[in-house]
């Protein structure tokens, strides 16, 4: 493993790691115990819970710190990784937040999920991930994972017949309106992978001087 693909601080990794990891199962743990509770089965749990970008994005998280990898190592691979979580806190603070209230331990999963693990990755982004000099097109190719993320769910809620969020309800707004917020959204992610570059490159620049 190169220079460039040598993270800084590994405890800290592990640490994100761990905090990542504790969010993902204890949702999946939660999940299984109300669809239980409700008729439900496991499997029929492990669908609805694989059905959020934001479980999924947090079990890339967990699995891209715990795997020392060239490919998740590397600092184009970390910086997606980022932006992606990045979203997911953004999205959750101001679209989602005030459609439920959580309480108890799902509370803390939400907690968890949606502001601990965004916030230590952005931090381990800052302080473990080398900057280098991204290309400007490259949150085009970040992009691919909220995009297949995307089509996976629109598919998934026409076959179930339920949609895992308000924005993408294809059954109440129509595909028109939620192609628009889709692209919405990926606007705000790319804008984010720019600023993701623009940090980097400044952060390069100040290492190299």
């Amino acid at each position: 493993m190169n220079a460039e693909t040598r993270w800084r601080h590994p405890t800290f990794t592990r640490l994100v790691a761990v905090v990542a990891w504790f969010g993902v199962v204890l949702q999946l743990a939660l999940t299984i115990r109300l669809v239980l509770s409700q008729g439900g089965t496991v499997p029929g749990a492990l669908v609805i819970y694989l059905g959020y970008f934001t479980v999924l994005t947090n079990l890339l998280v967990a699995v891209s710190l715990s795997l020392p990898t060239r490919w998740f190592r590397s600092p184009g691979v970390a910086t997606g990784v980022a932006v992606s979580i990045a979203l997911v806190g953004l999205a959750y603070h101001l679209l989602l937040r005030h459609v439920w209230n959580p309480q108890g331990l799902q509370w803390l999963a939400d907690v968890t999920l949606h502001y601990i693990t965004p916030l230590l990755c952005l931090l381990h982004w800052w302080l473990a991930v080398p900057p280098v000099r991204h290309a400007w097109h490259a949150p085009l190719t970040w992009a691919a994972w909220p995009m297949v993320y995307l089509v996976y769910a629109l598919v998934r809620g026409h076959w179930l017949q339920s949609y895992p969020y308000p924005f993408i309800d294809v059954t109440v707004l129509g595909y028109r309106q939620t192609l628009l917020n889709a692209i919405g959204l990926l606007v705000v992610f790319l804008v984010m992978g720019l600023a993701f570059v623009a940090v980097a490159r400044w952060r390069l620049r100040r290492a190299v001087h």
